[in-house]
């Protein structure tokens, strides 16, 4: 009984170390801003990725490609022996939350303000290797 449990726990630790992530945390653009930028790049080989992103003109594609960077060197100082070229990282999750939201009050006409909402998001990138060989 112990032995299983221990090759259970091996096999959960090996496949931990296939994937990596990084976090963005508050990081002050709209979430629906970030989703358009984030839906170009999920899914994808990871040096496609960084393409995208870097010759992308929105502003959240800069955060997105340092965020991606990240990712990148945390999954090599998981698998210090393992090449990132030939490991074939793909984007496996990225995931864009709300934020919290600074509250402003902007002057209306007739005495009156209205609220403006400033959204910020947190933003949550898994990278992994690509077991699957599809031809």
């Amino acid at each position: 009984m112990g032995s299983r449990k221990k090759q259970m726990a091996d096999a959960i630790k090996e496949a931990k170390k296939q994937v990596a992530f990084a976090k963005l945390n508050n990081c002050p653009t709209s979430p629906r801003k970030m989703r358009l930028v984030a839906d170009l790049v999920r899914g994808e080989k990871v040096e496609k990725a960084l393409n995208i992103l870097k010759f992308n003109n929105k502003e959240a594609s800069g955060r997105l490609e340092k965020l991606l960077l990240s990712a990148i060197a945390n999954w090599q100082s998981k698998n210090e022996d393992a090449d990132v070229e030939t490991a074939e990282l793909i984007v496996k999750e990225i995931r864009v939350d709300g934020g919290s939201m600074l509250k402003r009050l902007r002057p209306a006409p007739q005495g009156r303000a209205h609220r403006i909402r400033k959204r910020s998001n947190h933003v949550t990138l898994v990278v992994g290797a690509n077991n699957n060989t599809q031809a």
